[in-house]
C-alpha cells in the first residue's frame, strides 16, 4: 500500500526543519536579557519541541521519528555546506570573511554537541509524549506537552553545553546557562501552550488523525515504519 502524507504534516515537518537550522545558526551568539545569559537559539529552538509535541500527539511516535531524522539530516547538510563555504577562498574584494566564518565555521565539537543533543532531546520528548498519551487515554494534553518538553529540553542542555563549551566557559557559568536554558524554554512552552492546544485540535479536525502508539517499536532507527 502506498504511503501518503497529509498537508498539515508536511507543513509542520518543513517548519520543524527550518526552526532547527535557524536555531543552530542563532546558537553562535550568546545574549544577555535582563541580566540573564543565554544563547540566541532560545528565540526559536523551543518551537521545534512544540512541533514535536504536535506531531507525536496527532500522528504518533513513528511520524515524529521520521521528522526527527529528517531534521538531523537537514542540520547535517547545512552545517556541511557551511564548512565547505568557509574552506573555499574568498574573493579579494569581499570584506565579510571573518563574520561569515564566525557564524558558519563551527568547531567540530559544537557540531557534535548540537547534533547529539538534538537527537537525544527530540526522541525523549516524542517518547514521553507517546507513552503518557497511552497511559492517560489521550487526556491531559497540556500536562503531557509540558512534561515531555521539560524532559527533552533537560537532556538537550545536559548534553549540548558540556560538549560544546566544557573547558571554555567556567563550570559555574556553564551550569547557570544550562539551568536557565531549561527553565526559559519550558516557560516558553507554558506561555504558548494555549496556542499549541488550539493548533492540535484544529489539525486533528482537519486531518482526522489521533494516533495511539499501541504495540509499536520505539527503536529510533526504524524509520521505514510509518
Amino acid at each position: 500500500m502506498k504511503q501518503t502524507v497529509s498537508v498539515p504534516f508536511m507543513l509542520l515537518g518543513i517548519l520543524f526543519n527550518v526552526c532547527l537550522i535557524a536555531a543552530n545558526l542563532l546558537e553562535t551568539k550568546v545574549i544577555s536579557v535582563g541580566g540573564l545569559t543565554v544563547t540566541a537559539g532560545l528565540l526559536v529552538f523551543p518551537v521545534s519541541y512544540i512541533i514535536n509535541d504536535c506531531i507525536a500527539e496527532v500522528w504518533g511516535f513513528r511520524k515524529a521519528r521520521l521528522i526527527i531524522w529528517t531534521g538531523f539530516a537537514m542540520n547535517f547538510f547545512v552545517v556541511s555546506l557551511g564548512l565547505i563555504a568557509v574552506a573555499l577562498p574568498a574573493a579579494p574584494f569581499w570584506e565579510g570573511e571573518a563574520h561569515f566564518n564566525f557564524v558558519f565555521g563551527m568547531a567540530p565539537r559544537i557540531v557534535a554537541a548540537s547534533l547529539a543533543a538534538f537527537l537525544v532531546g527530540s526522541f525523549l520528548n516524542a517518547y514521553v509524549m507517546s507513552r503518557m498519551k497511552l497511559r492517560s487515554g489521550g487526556r491531559h494534553f497540556s500536562v503531557r506537552a509540558i512534561v515531555s518538553t521539560v524532559v527533552g529540553e533537560t537532556a538537550d542542555s545536559l548534553l549540548f553545553f558540556p560538549i560544546a563549551f566544557g573547558g571554555i566557559i567556567v563550570w559555574r557559568e556553564l551550569l547557570t546557562m544550562m539551568v536557565l536554558q531549561v527553565l526559559l524554554k519550558s516557560l516558553y512552552e507554558v506561555i504558548i501552550l494555549p496556542v499549541t492546544v488550539r493548533v492540535v485540535r484544529l489539525i486533528k479536525r482537519i486531518d482526522g488523525s489521533d494516533a495511539y502508539d499501541e504495540g509499536i517499536s520505539y527503536k529510533i532507527w526504524k524509520i521505514k515504519e510509518l
